[in-house]
């Protein structure tokens, strides 16, 4: 089997390692693209107090799950402040990277309604002028630091759509776990899960490689292991790191097999029942992966290497794990039934995340 991997970001992991940002950013400005409690959190100051001068603005008005409407003038008037600048450094969760990402780039004639019609379209977006990124995560659960991936949602038309071009990579990473430990309950909850399904869909996966895979593993049973104790012990610094490593692994993983099915449903569970990304990713786990074991005996092997029992048991364990953190793998439990359950999986199995799935060619 032929396969190749690539990611070209330069990854820097490990607790304080936020102080290795000046060096990275080098003789370059860079505008601070954050969430609106990192001045709070002292976020802002830090990074302030590393760039000095090299910092020329910090936008701090960001929505979760970014939708045009919130980002259209906010693009215009990020270029119209800050069109010099060579570098975004976006520090917070995934709507904080996305976000950075849209901002990253701009259309040739800079209206940002130019390159809404372009994803609407499925056209591949060519952007006239980028940023380089340095994405700093503050969540574990994302891995929107190694992907180019941003997710753009258009709720006036009920579409979703997903930013990736060479220029959305960021050129570097600082994952920093001590930026998460001020991640609540409910965050670090839904972050967990959203890495543990970015690792599991990795697997799962018709772009599976054996890198992929060893990432993807690695990542699933880190997070199987240290998400039920880190959500009752969110100031544990350890625990944090060994999320933060799961997510950023799972990221990588999937930088390269996209995400499929479970994504593929959670995108409608997100824009029709408004239903947070991480539990709409992450409660279809057991059922899709039901589906997935003896698709390929290739993929239920490195399945079987993600669990400690059986892989025949897996769903069920699996299910158990997430009721044991009250996420509920019923679609009624979210106000979906049993007809409309049935409809959204066949539309999400043709779906281009869905057709990822190993299962998705005999639905």
């Amino acid at each position: 089997m032929a396969w190749q991997f690539h990611n070209p970001v330069a990854v820097t992991f490990g607790n304080g390692t936020l102080d290795r940002l000046p060096s990275l950013l080098g003789t370059r400005r860079a505008v601070l693209v954050a969430f609106p409690e990192a001045a709070a959190l002292g976020h802002v100051d830090a990074v302030k107090s590393l760039l000095g001068a090299k910092l020329a603005g910090v936008v701090d008005d960001i929505e979760p799950n970014p939708d045009v409407g919130h980002l259209a003038p906010l693009h215009a008037r990020f270029w119209r402040d800050f069109g010099p600048c060579e570098v975004i450094v976006a520090l917070g969760g995934g709507s904080t990277l996305d976000t950075a990402k849209v901002l990253a780039v701009t259309p040739p004639c800079g209206d940002f309604a130019d390159l809404v019609a372009s994803l609407a379209a499925n056209e591949t977006f060519i952007p006239a002028s980028a940023k380089a990124l340095i994405a700093i995560p503050t969540t574990a659960g994302t891995g929107s630091e190694v992907t180019p991936w941003a997710t753009v949602w258009d709720r006036a038309s009920g579409r979703k759509h997903s930013l990736h071009t060479r220029e959305t990579w960021p050129e570097a990473a600082i994952v920093d776990p001590t930026l998460t430990v001020s991640a609540p309950h409910a965050i670090t909850l839904q972050s967990g899960l959203d890495a543990l399904s970015h690792a599991l869909e990795a697997i799962w996966n018709v772009n599976a490689n054996p890198v992929s895979d060893a990432l993807a593993v690695s990542a699933a049973r880190r997070m199987l292991r240290t998400l039920p104790r880190l959500v009752d012990r969110l100031g544990d610094v350890a625990l944090r790191e060994d999320a933060a490593l799961a997510a950023l692994e799972a990221g990588l993983a999937f930088s390269n097999t996209r995400t499929a099915l479970a994504h593929s449903i959670s995108y409608e569970m997100t824009l029709r029942h408004g239903l947070a990304h991480g539990i709409a990713c992450s409660f279809t786990l057991p059922l899709v992966l039901e589906r997935a074991i003896g698709r390929r005996t290739d993929r239920d092997a490195v399945l079987a290497r993600a669990f400690d029992v059986p892989l025949s048991r897996a769903p069920e364990h699996l299910a158990a794990w997430l009721a044991a953190l009250d996420v509920s793998t019923r679609f009624e439990s979210y106000g979906v039934s049993a007809d409309e359950s049935h409809a959204l999986i066949e539309t999400a199995l043709c779906g281009a995340r869905g057709r990822n799935f190993i299962g998705a060619t005999s639905g």
